[in-house]
């Protein structure tokens, strides 16, 4: 396994994360906890929840799991603010000082644990000045409660004012952000990757695999197969022509190199310029096995022209949703976008 420095701080991340999601919820527990300890195995120290993810079971889980394997103390913990988990309290989620309090010492019983390596702001809101959440989280870094702080899903302007505002106040800067970044959608190599760089951010983007459709598991005219993301759901509001072009030239040049499809997506996204750790999200011990394989894959500059020239630097073929597609709502959360592909 690789490792690398999170961020300006000085702790190192394996260059694979385990996103938590399923564990708890979509997997069972026997299987969470087995999944959980094979990445372990496999050297990944990096763990990524949120306080909203199966109503509080990933957060519990993933405790679970690194008490029994007495692995807390080698392990680093990030999870997640912003989602309300107590519906009839209209202050319960959110940004503000007391949302983010309250969510802290939630998530520090869940996890089951003294600390929390790395707490992140799942989203931003309209309603909440930066200042004032900066400003809630920095007196949970001074209280021992969390040791650093991050963010998810920012438009690059979002995240140079949250570090000037730092600067201005004198409180923890973020020192981490978690956008969505894949194959199918590269338009935050345009701002969002070049100002992480500039501000010595890491960047730990989620849905490397676009939810499933970098694994050739999704065929143009064919039904999705049971258990996976889009079997209940459909394929159509996800999938128009170009995304299947797109695909399926990705898949004809992966096999070319002797790889599966899943494999050369996150192999590529792992080892893109400013990325710290790319989150993963197997729900078994079969699939994190060809995950943790993705490492291996060696990326020349032919593959990387092959790949550049049917999904091209900087383009969007699909976006599921980002600060840089879509319609943000005061609450933070967004508008569903379907767009056609679009040259960014």
């Amino acid at each position: 396994m690789e490792y690398r420095l999170l961020g300006r701080t000085g702790i190192e991340v394996s260059a694979l994360g385990l996103g938590c999601l399923n564990y708890g919820s979509t997997t069972d527990q026997t299987e969470s906890l087995a999944t959980i300890g094979a990445a372990l195995e496999a050297g990944i120290n990096f763990f990524d929840t949120a306080n909203g993810y199966g109503g509080g079971s990933s957060e519990e889980t993933l405790g679970k799991a690194l008490r029994e394997l007495g692995a807390r103390n080698r392990s680093v913990v990030a999870t997640k603010f912003h989602a309300s988990m107590h519906h009839d309290d209209r202050n319960a989620g959110g940004t503000s000082r007391r949302a983010v309090v309250e969510s802290c010492e939630d998530s520090l019983r869940r996890l089951n644990t003294d600390w929390i390596d790395l707490y992140q702001m799942h989203r931003p809101t309209t309603t909440t000045p930066i200042d004032e959440t900066l400003r809630a989280l920095d007196d949970l870094i001074r209280a021992g409660k969390v040791r650093y702080i991050g963010s998810s899903t920012l438009s690059a302007w979002r995240m140079v004012e949250a570090a000037h505002v730092a600067a201005s106040t004198g409180t923890h800067r973020f020192v981490s952000e978690q956008p969505p970044y894949n194959l199918l959608d590269r338009t935050l190599e345009n701002e969002l990757i070049p100002a992480a760089i500039s501000y010595d951010m890491a960047l730990i983007p989620w849905s490397p695999l676009a939810n499933g459709m970098l694994t050739g598991k999704y065929r143009r005219g064919a039904t999705a197969p049971t258990g996976t993301r889009f079997a209940d759901r459909g394929q159509t509001d996800h999938f128009s022509e170009g995304v299947y072009g797109c695909v399926e030239a990705l898949e004809s040049i992966a096999v070319s190199h002797g790889l599966p499809l899943s494999r050369l997506a996150l192999g590529w996204c792992a080892r893109q310029p400013g990325i710290t750790s790319a989150i993963i999200g197997p729900r078994n011990r079969q699939q994190l096995a060809d995950n943790v394989a993705a490492l291996d894959v060696t990326l020349g500059a032919e593959l990387l022209a092959q790949i550049d020239e049917v999904a091209p630097p900087g383009h969007a073929t699909h976006s599921y949703y980002g600060p840089h597609r879509a319609d943000w709502r005061p609450d933070g959360w967004h508008v569903p976008h379907q767009a056609e592909p679009t040259q960014i």
